[in-house]
């Protein structure tokens, strides 16, 4: 056999054994038998590097270093899903579904792994790309990193194009070996896997990743319906596939077995050797997925049910105070430190002052603590019969405790504030917002670097950071030449962010990423935004009173409209990138989409229409030109007929989007 032929051979003998233990947990070999293979094939690809194969099982060991992570356009948003945490809260659930539906429901209900999402994209059965959630919109591309996860296969059983999605996660053994070695190397220990697994994919060098056993669990394909009119068809697909899925999924044929199944495991995930959180519940009809569609933020064919918060005792040692971005003034409680859920908890929030005494909470008590959602730690509940008569209790603070003006409490409002704008601590908060990756993305401006700029008075508000060269850098600690020139080329490169991102860096209040992009997107233009009124606001899907109220007052003030111009001065982007828009008989013509379609999604078919010129309408009515009527249109294709609009399939839109 000559040299290629032995490294082809090789590479597939250790691409199944690797699938065998990694995936299926089934060694067929012991550890010195593929430590000898493993080594030959190496030492092969070393003396013939032009044969080496895309997928060989070398490419998970050893590392590089990479220059950073680039932004990834996600294909199909990564959604979040809407919780769920009693039994009421599924049956609501599926009376929601079921209004909107005739078809009969039935359930997947899988294990909610406590990791990381990540998309991994397959072009002719090789892996081509990975990348993490990020905001839902953009991740990060991180394929080096995955492909040093042995259970995340480089090379499919079949050569099919396809996006799945996954959760790493660090199993709980891998965990305590890692903060093991970390306390024996006198380095800060991870405070639970979540944390661990995340820190690990962001990690430059790859051989970190390589050396930390992380795991993944697929649980879905982006373009499922080419794998599968089910749900569960599309997990079998996966297994097919060579995608390691968690076993203990199931399908259900009532909301009250799912209920059974939430509990059962809630019972047992102390026994799994990795985290879960809760399960995740999904309608297992893919026709019945389109018809429900999604909300601004989740898909209403899905939810998670998330486990009751694990709680524990400690004591309040003390109470601090914190100034926010927005001037609110937030009470945090000092605890003893206690394990809870999986990490080392020492502070929770209090929230506000009717919190503190809806609750009587004092210094020096015994306190039950709590992780919401296994996230944040908050005091549920204080244990007055452990009193000692030494507490004391929680007084508010009358000034700000970062620039000592007057605090003040809002009509209507829970949270004590400082009103002063040119408090530092605001200021602080407001450009570190502004530099964050959701919204300006600058690298290398963190909160100690923004600590220091605005105490050797280089930066008081946003603007300033445009006006900062490399000359005031050097001048300040651990700031070199090169270190300098490249947050200087940093802050440079965000003039170029689209309006959204800088409607989001000001820190609207109530504005997050999807709302600055829905009202970037739909004025395109910041000037517009600025003379626009909360009415012309809310005439935009999803964007309510609250929000467009917000929006109009912050723009009201002569601070912000100081800002704005100042901003627009320094050359920084105020314009949205205007979707290209064809010209084709839809161009102008009001289109309702009503039933299920079955060559493109819901999100897709609007896309699509909005680019060939036409507006999407959620309702039926005399302004209506044309009715898209997929399978089991109801009551919008009734009315329609009624007011003699035109009908036509889905084949008649695929046929102009193809045209």
């Amino acid at each position: 056999m000559d040299v290629k032929e032995r490294i082809k051979e090789l590479t597939e003998i250790l691409t199944k054994y690797d699938y065998h233990y990694h995936v299926l947990d089934e060694p067929l070999v012991d550890d010195a038998t593929y430590d000898s293979l493993l080594a030959e094939l190496k030492k092969l690809e070393k003396e013939n590097p032009g044969l080496v194969l895309a997928h060989s099982p070398t490419k998970r060991v050893g590392g590089k270093v990479l220059a950073g992570f680039k932004a990834v356009q996600h294909g199909t948003p990564m959604l979040s899903l809407g919780n769920a945490f009693n039994s009421s809260d599924l049956e609501d659930f599926a009376i929601r579904a079921k209004k909107k539906t005739s078809q009969p429901l039935t359930y997947v209900a899988e294990l909610k792994i406590d990791g990381l999402a990540v998309t991994l994209t397959y072009e002719n059965g090789m892996l081509v790309r990975g990348a993490t959630r990020g905001d839902g919109q953009t991740g990060e591309d991180i394929t080096e990193n995955l492909k040093k996860i042995k259970s995340i296969p480089l090379k499919l059983t079949q050569p099919v194009n396809i996006e799945v999605r996954g959760e790493v996660y660090m199993p709980k053994l891998a965990f305590d070996k890692l903060n093991e070695q970390r306390k024996q190397e006198e380095k800060p220990q991870f405070a639970n896997p979540r944390n661990a697994a995340a820190g690990t994919l962001r990690q430059l060098d790859t051989s970190i990743v390589a050396k930390r056993n992380l795991s993944i669990f697929f649980y879905s394909i982006a373009n499922s319906d080419e794998f599968g009119s089910t749900h569960s068809e599309n997990l079998s697909a996966l297994k097919e596939l060579g995608f390691r899925v968690n076993p203990n999924y199931k399908k259900l044929s009532s909301i009250e077995e799912v209920y059974a199944y939430c509990n059962d495991w809630q019972q047992k995930r102390e026994n799994l050797p990795y985290e879960i959180d809760g399960v995740v519940i999904k309608i297992d009809s893919l026709s019945i997925q389109r018809e429900l569609g999604y909300t601004a933020k989740s898909p209403r064919w899905a939810i998670a049910y998330k486990f009751p918060a694990q709680r524990s005792f400690s004591k309040l040692l003390d109470v601090t105070f914190t100034v926010g971005r927005t001037g609110a003034i937030t009470p945090t409680a000092i605890l003893e430190p206690v394990q809870l859920a999986g990490s080392t908890v020492s502070r929770a929030s209090l929230h506000n002052e009717d919190y503190i005494e809806q609750k009587d909470i004092r210094i020096g008590d015994t306190v039950v603590v709590q992780k919401a959602g296994d996230i944040i730690p908050e005091i549920v509940e204080v244990i007055k019969e452990k009193r000692s008569g030494n507490e004391q209790k929680v007084k508010m603070p009358k000034t700000c405790p970062a620039c000592e003006k007057e605090a003040v409490r809002l009509p209507k409002e829970a949270a004590l504030r400082c009103i002063n704008p040119k408090c530092d601590a605001q200021i602080k908060e407001r450009i570190i917002h502004f530099a964050s990756r959701g919204a300006m993305d600058i690298e290398g401006l963190g909160p100690a670097v923004v600590n220091q700029l605005h105490q050797s008075n280089l930066i008081n508000d946003v603007a300033d950071l445009y006006t900062i060269d490399i000359g005031d850098l050097t001048k300040l600690e651990r700031f070199g030449e090169k270190s300098a020139q490249n947050l200087v080329e940093a802050v440079e490169n965000s003039k170029k962010q689209p309006l959204s991102r800088l409607l989001f860096g000001l820190g609207i209040r109530f504005v997050g990423q999807k709302a600055a992009r829905l009202i970037a997107e739909h004025f395109q233009n910041l000037d517009k935004i600025v003379e626009s009124n909360h009415e012309q606001l809310e005439e935009i899907p999803e964007i309510g009173e609250k929000i467009a109220v917000s929006v109009n007052d912050f723009f009201s003030q002569k601070q912000a409209l100081e800002l704005v111009d100042r901003l627009k001065k320094i050359g920084v982007n105020t314009k949205q990138p205007k979707t290209e828009v064809v010209q084709s008989e839809l161009s102008g013509k009001n289109v309702v989409l009503t039933g299920s379609l079955n060559q493109l999604s819901r999100k897709e078919a609007k896309e699509k229409i909005q680019q060939l010129g036409g507006t999407v309408t959620g309702s039926v009515s005399k302004k209506t030109d044309i009715i898209i009527a997929g399978e089991n249109a109801g009551s919008k294709l009734e009315k329609g007929k009624e007011l003699g609009v035109k009908i036509e399939s889905e084949n008649y839109l695929v046929k102009i989007i193809n045209s």
